[in-house]
């Protein structure tokens, strides 16, 4: 890369996942729409047909005509090309395919275990890291080979438990995990401030909160707009919607829109423990006890939030498809909207283009000084040139600390398990998450019955 003036052209980008149908094109939109980076975006899947697609997609969003730069993309048949000399890699994978999703989502709930999305706690992201942390682990030792400066920005789940492996596989690479659910309890935070206190016209980003948790299990121990308190007016946000929950105004068949919720979850957590759980309802019920919120699909629907069946993601995954071949063949064009997502601004950070504090996945250095060293917790951090320091936030407060402590806990069990490849610590992780709650001998069934589903991605853990 080279700087001219306030600009960096000649970026080297790695896309791990290249193939994406949804990250891909977020980052496709956000570079076009950025005036002062330019450069190459490589990508490598193990789907090389679906990341040639992405390749003629994204040239041609280069000589569209709202487009503020050129890149060049291109798609690479080995990971070690793709990341040769690269300045950032980003990592979007999904372990697996549909069919291991299936039963990671889906069996169990013959015992009665219902989960959201099954894709970062829970028996379901148990064994999605099971099969993952031998792929993440190989990523590590390819960038430390192939671009050891790079700086890597994992966007795959689950979240904390692969940021950790890369730090435990090489603790000297530049690395953090990157998640939007924030982002939306910030916005959540502008409404509330609009309804309660009739502010109009104010930005996500100016709502400062103090952040402290794990990933898609994060908490506001501190939320400001000036010299607002915002606890305050969340509490009569609460007040107003407790009973009903509070949608985005479309109130009516919300139970199809499977990523909506009605932050019911979130005010119940509130009353609780007294601190704004900052996350999707989705997440937050998968990492508390099964009687809270996921006992049945029943109780699901009355706290209003949706269990995603992958039935659903298999429909969409065919309609994304063919308006993938509409993209590359010219049919269609991807409309040129800044997404909202923070990477770019990320990266100008890291450039020395501009300074930025946001919510990141980090191995915990003290920020969270009454959890252990080294597990991964999500706080603020302050990106500068080459550089992200997270910010200590304190200790958690004592209401919450019991409920992340023990998830730091199990998905430190559980990249331990993966990276020794020991299916039997594998099932102690397993065996204390919060949604296990049914006796040991059918934990134990359940777990082996889940590992040979997806006994194809773990052959290094039977040798």
């Amino acid at each position: 890369m080279k700087y001219v003036g306030n600009k960096v052209e000649d970026l080297k980008i790695a896309y791990i996942g290249g193939g994406s149908r949804q990250w891909a094109r977020v980052l496709m939109r956000d570079l076009a729409l950025t005036d002062d980076l330019s450069g190459e975006v490589r990508l490598y899947d193990i789907d090389y047909d679906a990341a040639l697609l992405n390749e003629k997609i994204g040239n041609a969003v280069s000589t569209y005509e709202d487009a503020k730069s050129e890149w060049k993309w291109k798609a690479y048949k080995t990971l070690e090309e793709a990341l040769t000399g690269a300045d950032f890699v980003f990592i979007s994978i999904i372990p697996g395919t549909f069919d291991e999703m299936e039963s990671d989502v889906h069996t169990p709930e013959k015992y009665g275990i219902y989960q959201s999305v099954g894709d970062t706690t829970g028996p379901g992201g148990i064994v999605r890291a099971l099969r993952a942390i031998p792929m993440i682990e190989k990523i590590a030792l390819a960038v430390k080979a192939c671009c050891p400066d790079a700086w890597v920005i994992n966007y795959s789940n689950p979240m904390s438990i692969f940021t950790r492996t890369l730090y435990a596989v090489w603790p000297e690479i530049k690395a953090f995990g990157c998640c939007h659910e924030v982002f939306a309890v910030q916005k959540l935070l502008v409404r509330a401030l609009r309804e309660c206190r009739g502010i109009e016209g104010v930005d996500r980003t100016e709502i400062k909160t103090r952040v402290m948790g794990v990933n898609h299990f994060t908490w506001f121990t501190e939320a400001k707009y000036r010299n607002i308190d915002l606890f305050e007016v969340w509490e009569e946000f609460l007040a107003k919607y407790e009973k009903d929950g509070v949608l985005d105004g479309r109130d009516d068949n919300w139970i199809n829109r499977h990523f909506e919720c009605a932050h019911k979850v979130k005010f119940d957590l509130y009353k609780k423990f007294g601190y704004i759980a900052a996350a999707g309802d989705r997440h937050l019920a998968e990492f508390c006890p099964l009687d809270w919120y996921l006992s049945s699909p029943e109780r699901v629907y009355n706290w209003k939030f949706s269990l995603t069946p992958v039935s659903w993601r298999r429909k969409n995954l065919e309609e994304a498809n063919a308006e993938t071949v509409k993209l590359a063949n010219g049919e269609s064009k991807l409309k040129l909207t800044p997404s909202g997502e923070e990477a770019i601004d990320q990266m100008r950070a890291l450039l020395g283009l501009r300074d930025l504090v946001t919510n990141v996945n980090l191995p915990n250095r003290g920020q969270i000084p009454n959890l252990p060293l080294g597990v991964c917790v999500e706080t603020n951090a302050a990106f500068t040139t080459d550089c992200v320091t997270p910010v200590a936030s304190g200790d958690l407060p004592a209401s919450i600390y019991p409920l992340v402590a023990r998830v730091a806990g199990v998905q430190e069990a559980t990249v331990k398990a993966g990276l020794a490849r020991d299916l039997d610590l594998g099932f102690a992780a397993f065996l204390s998450d919060p949604l296990v709650r049914i006796p040991q001998e059918d934990a134990k069934k359940l777990y082996d019955e889940m590992i040979d589903n997806t006994k194809h991605y773990l052959t290094e853990y039977f040798k």
